[in-house]
Formats: C-alpha cells, structure tokens, sequence
C-alpha cells in the first residue's frame, strides 16, 4: 500500500462517479472526466495501491430482506482484557453488522439488524447478553436513518 498519495480533482471525480455506481465502465467515467479510459483506469489502480479504494460491494436493501429493526447497543464489559474474545463472540452473530471499540460510556458498540423486536430480544437475551464478558448493555432503537453516506474525497 502506497503511503502519503494526495487526491487531485480528477481523482475526486473518479471517486464521486464511483461512489454513485461502482460499475460504471471506464470508457464512460472517461468521457464523462475528458479524460481517456487509460488515465481512468491509472489513477483508479494508484487509488488502490493507496488504500483510497478498498474493492467494490453491492448495497443491500436489509428492510427489503425483512430487517424491520435496527438498534444500537451500548456494551460495558466486565475487564478490558476481555476485548478480543467479546469482539469474536459478536462477530460470530449474524445479526450484528457493525461493531466500534470506543471511548466514553461504553467500551464497545454495536449494531444489530433483526427481523422484528422479537427477535431483538432473543438476540439480546440468548446471545449478547450471554457473553460472559459483557457486564451491561443499553439497546437504542433506530427509528429510521434519514443520513447514510460514505466520507466525500
């Protein structure tokens, strides 16, 4: 991975193009740049190499998959020394889609998706909680995301 590599305004086009549609064909991110495919596919290789571009990933409608409920919890754990292992216990859930080691009241949180608050709770009650590990958890309940957006370049 290349280090230190600076973003110009042909590489913030490139990212803004890919971020509205990854697929979007060379030629066409080309013209639309007034630049050639070649140039194109240059900076998107450099960005790579630099870390900038990390692959490409389809975006899933989870409410469409029957995800109605998205929470966050808030995890106290009993040591700190206990990190690691709580980390691989959540990671095993298939409900939990994102996890943050963080500052403040809570030394790691999380967010679930679940099918309804039923399943909510027996997530909570039969997984997370059951982690020795864990010595409190608070539950937020999202009731709809009206920002979800990537950092701009």
């Amino acid at each position: 991975m290349t280090t230190n590599y600076e973003i110009d305004n042909l590489d913030k086009e490139i990212l803004n193009a890919l971020s509205e549609n990854a697929r979007i064909p060379y030629a066409e991110l080309a013209k639309n740049c007034s630049v050639s495919a070649g140039t194109i596919h240059v900076r998107i290789e450099k960005m790579k190499q630099a870390g900038i571009i990390e692959g490409t990933k389809v975006s899933i409608n989870a409410k469409a998959l029957g995800y109605d409920v998205c929470c966050f919890i808030g995890i106290n754990l009993k040591n700190a020394k206990d990190y690691p292992d709580t980390i691989k216990r959540l990671e095993a859930l298939e409900e939990v889609v994102e996890a943050y080691y963080t500052t403040g009241n809570y030394s790691i949180f999380i967010k679930l998706m679940t099918r309804s608050i039923d399943h909510l709770q027996m997530t909570l009650i039969n997984k997370v909680q059951a982690i020795d590990a864990i010595q409190s958890t608070e539950t937020l309940i999202s009731l709809q995301n009206p920002i979800n957006r990537d950092v701009l370049p």
